[in-house]
């Protein structure tokens, strides 16, 4: 389809591969046996999860896919993924037997959830709910939470003795591995122990508990293991960091690129406001661009008179409030001329402004930036 140069984004998927592989290369010979769950959530954090994940099976050899609902679930099924899907967030119990028949795994985050994904999954012809049990180590969101490992053991054989559930897997969730304090790096290390405590007396009692992780994209570059079965990669693989904070230890390749064209340019004179509520007073004669982009578009508005875009190689200061369909920007001094484009996330000539750019002047990060690119801004796949 072709698409209508207004605004779009370009998602470079050879950069997702080399991504992938540097994490892989990353973990290590002594994890060889650690398999990558790409977390392909929430549209692949806005990059679009069918081409993306397609991608990822096709050409990148993945087997294992990680996403927050049944919706994002079925949605990679029906684009022709055939590897494991392991739902990370909530599905109300009655659609236990839509699990079953696409063979979808469920987050079994506390006993009396299973109970009832078990009761529900009585008319699915004998097709078990296929379940990866989650731990809460120290995250206090989902899963379960005891203070010993005998206690985590207990419910885990209660889950797993149910009928019409398949228990195969342990997991948890990392809270602070991109962060290199001592305070995080003693509290992951404890969260890392407990998990492994907890594993080790569980899949003794309970041997159909195959799939260990806990591995996060901070996690499996500074905290690997070979005891883990999967490591789930997300940040990372759009070329994004975790952390601004964070050295790693291989070059990271955004994935996406978000353009957007000039719609006009004109001059305005000493004292001429800008954009709506006059925030932004031409100092003198200004050359200014409008660029058919605004924060209905993922443009956050937060970048009013403080963010910018490259044009021409150049960089021009986004100038008064961003709109809902246009931003406007200083162009003073380059030459520009309407239908040329706007770089907001990407590189032009020697200049480059990231996700995690925007994302620091927003005071935010860049998983925000890259998810809130919205669905009206189309996706155009390179190779």
């Amino acid at each position: 389809m072709e698409i209508l140069k207004r605004a779009w984004a370009e998602v470079h998927l050879d950069r997702l591969r080399a991504n992938v592989e540097n994490y892989q290369n990353c973990l290590g010979s002594e994890t060889g046996k650690t398999q990558l769950m790409c977390v392909v959530k929430a549209d692949c954090y806005g990059h679009g999860s069918p081409a993306c994940s397609l991608y990822l099976q096709e050409e990148a050899g993945i087997r294992w896919f990680a996403v927050s609902n049944l919706n994002e679930a079925l949605e990679l099924r029906e684009s022709g993924i055939t590897g494991e899907i392991l739902i990370l967030g909530y599905t109300p119990p009655e659609y236990a037997g839509v699990l079953s028949e696409n063979n979808i795994i469920q987050a079994a985050t506390d006993l009396e959830y299973a109970q009832e994904l078990s009761s529900c999954a009585d008319n699915c012809a004998g097709k078990p709910v296929r379940v990866h049990i989650k731990l809460d180590t120290g995250m206090s969101r989902l899963g379960l939470r005891f203070s010993s490992p005998d206690e985590y053991c207990e419910q885990i054989l209660s889950i797993a003795s149910l009928e019409n559930i398949s228990a195969e897997g342990l997991f948890t969730h990392l809270s602070s591995a991109d962060s290199m304090d001592s305070e995080s790096v003693e509290f992951t290390k404890e969260q890392i122990k407990l998990f492994d405590s907890v594993c080790n007396k569980a899949q003794k009692l309970c041997p159909q508990l195959k799939e260990r992780h806990f591995m996060n994209s901070a996690g499996g570059v500074f905290y690997n293991s070979s005891k883990a079965t999967l490591a789930r990669l997300g940040i990372i693989m759009y070329g994004l960091t975790p952390d601004r904070e964070l050295k790693l230890p291989f070059e990271l390749h955004p994935v996406m690129e978000l353009k957007a064209v000039v719609s006009q340019v004109k001059y305005l004179e000493k004292g001429a406001s800008v954009s709506y509520g006059r925030t932004f007073t031409a100092p003198g004669r200004i050359k200014t661009a409008t660029v058919a982009a605004g924060y209905a578009d993922g443009v956050p508005r937060l970048l009013s008179n403080k963010g910018e875009v490259l044009i021409g190689g150049k960089k021009a200061p986004i100038i008064g409030r961003v709109c809902m369909d246009q931003l406007i920007a200083d162009v003073t001094g380059i030459d520009v001329r309407p239908g040329d484009v706007a770089v907001i996330i990407g590189s032009d000539g020697a200049n480059t402004v990231t996700a995690d750019d925007i994302a620091e002047k927003c005071s935010t990060i860049g998983y925000e930036i890259v998810c809130g690119i919205t669905k009206r801004v189309p996706r155009v796949y390179l190779k």
